[in-house]
């Protein structure tokens, strides 16, 4: 007799074999590789330029080092006399750090709403996704400047409303996922078995939709970063005299003819870091259809 092989759920015993999958096929793709390298480079200017600053300089982000709009120094200084170059290698670590608490936050909510409605199914999840259709209704930066505006601008709220406001997408994406994957028999044997719903979701379905997950996170970290520094940019997000891209773009946006490289080098900054994540997460998205086609067929 020929033995029959009974679908069985994944364990904890079991590697995770689809996260590191996923990476190594999306590593694969050529434009991986860019958007990694120019992701990388500014990570580390963000990181290390506040170390870096005064020892390549010998100014500190806030200190006076010359004249206004005055070619002092490797970049020069602004508009209040303070070193262009000292101020940008010290201006991204706040940005980076509020984008990055953010997109946890909104993956984090979106991506348990979304799996519990899409496990669920039913009154429940057309309550949620109903609520969440109306949530995708308002214009995320429309909803940061009425919060900015009743509480003022803290970073703390920053991080909170756009975190807030990205998870209904996140929601969405992670519902579809989990629909095109609760029907499978890993996910029967664990219902068969009695395993708890909260284990179901933790342990069979959200490593199997990993792949839609990543691709979210590159995306909702881009929108981040363009949100944080479009609210310095208006003075509603981070608040001088602290060093920030978007608030340097603000700051010496008048002397642009005089004086470009304080709005060179941030908006230099700012676009090699979108272009990087955004280069990562088309990746991650062509690691993951192609997984999902290998899958089907």
């Amino acid at each position: 007799m020929t033995a029959v092989e009974i679908p069985r759920a994944v364990t904890e015993e079991d590697p995770p074999t689809r996260p590191a999958g996923l990476f190594r096929t999306a590593w694969t793709f050529p434009q991986a590789k860019v958007g990694a390298a120019l992701t990388t480079l500014v990570v580390l200017v963000a990181v290390l330029g506040p170390w870096l600053g005064p020892l390549v300089t010998g100014h500190d982000p806030t200190e006076f080092a010359g004249k206004p709009f005055k070619p002092v120094g490797i970049a020069g200084t602004d508009g209040l006399g303070r070193d262009v170059l000292s101020r940008f290698l010290a201006g991204g670590t706040t940005l980076l750090l509020y984008a990055v608490l953010a997109t946890a936050l909104g993956i984090v909510l979106g991506a348990l709403l979304g799996m519990v409605a899409g496990y669920r199914g039913g009154l429940l999840d057309s309550l949620l996704m109903r609520g969440n259709d109306v949530l995708l209704s308002f214009p995320q930066l429309v909803i940061a400047l009425l919060a900015i505006a009743v509480i003022g601008p803290k970073g703390w709220l920053l991080v909170l409303i756009i975190g807030l406001t990205h998870a209904p997408r996140t929601a969405r994406v992670a519902r579809q996922a989990t629909v095109a994957v609760r029907g499978h028999d890993y996910i029967r044997a664990a219902e068969m078995y009695a395993v708890p719903r909260g284990r179901i979701l933790l342990r069979e379905i959200l490593p199997n939709i990993t792949g839609p997950l990543m691709v979210e996170i590159g995306l909702r970290l881009t929108y981040s970063i363009g949100y944080i520094a479009s609210l310095s940019f208006l003075g509603l997000g981070i608040q001088p005299p602290t060093a920030d891209w978007g608030l340097m773009i603000n700051e010496n946006r008048i002397a642009l003819i005089v004086q470009p490289w304080g709005v060179v080098l941030p908006v230099l900054a700012i676009a090699l870091l979108a272009v990087g994540t955004n280069l990562l997460a088309d990746s991650l998205a062509s690691a993951a259809a192609g997984r999902t086609r290998e899958t089907r067929s």
